[in-house]
């Protein structure tokens, strides 16, 4: 795997991949996600990249009837709300991301730790300024499943 610095235009990159990745604390053991390049546990700045296996589950997770630009622009809004939340991924960290496949007129329907695997979507990035917006990246989202 071709060496990327641990940022998260680095980790966007792999998720254009299609690859959900994290780093790795060679002293502790510990993973990041998203990545670090300093581990958050002993402080520690020897890290590497693991690819992880995109599987986890809700940890918690809010309905939200609006949204950032690259929400909006897709239809998201109040009639059509979006579903954000915490993953707990298997391999221990949680990540913040979009959750799909879940009722969201219906949010008392939603269970902390329904089971959730990652895809990856693409869209404008989080900007309210048009130009900035049209550039396009990948996000991972996390999909019940």
């Amino acid at each position: 795997m071709a060496e990327r610095a641990f940022t998260s235009e680095s980790f966007y990159l792999y998720a254009g991949e299609k690859k959900l990745m994290g780093t790795r604390c060679q002293k502790c053991g510990k993973i990041s996600c998203p990545p670090r390049p300093i581990c958050i546990h002993c402080q520690s700045d020897k890290v590497e990249w693991v690819e992880l296996k995109g599987k986890g589950k809700i940890a918690a997770f809010s309905v939200i009837p609006y949204g950032p630009m690259p929400f909006v622009k897709e239809g998201y809004g109040r009639d059509n709300p979006h579903c954000s939340g915490i993953i707990e991924l298997e391999e221990g960290p949680k990540v913040a991301a979009q959750i799909l496949g879940v009722d969201v007129k219906h949010p008392e329907n939603i269970k902390i730790g329904t089971p959730v695997v990652v895809d990856f979507t693409e869209r404008g990035s989080w900007h309210y300024i048009e130009d900035v917006y049209k550039v396009r990246k990948v996000y991972p989202v996390f999909k019940v499943g």
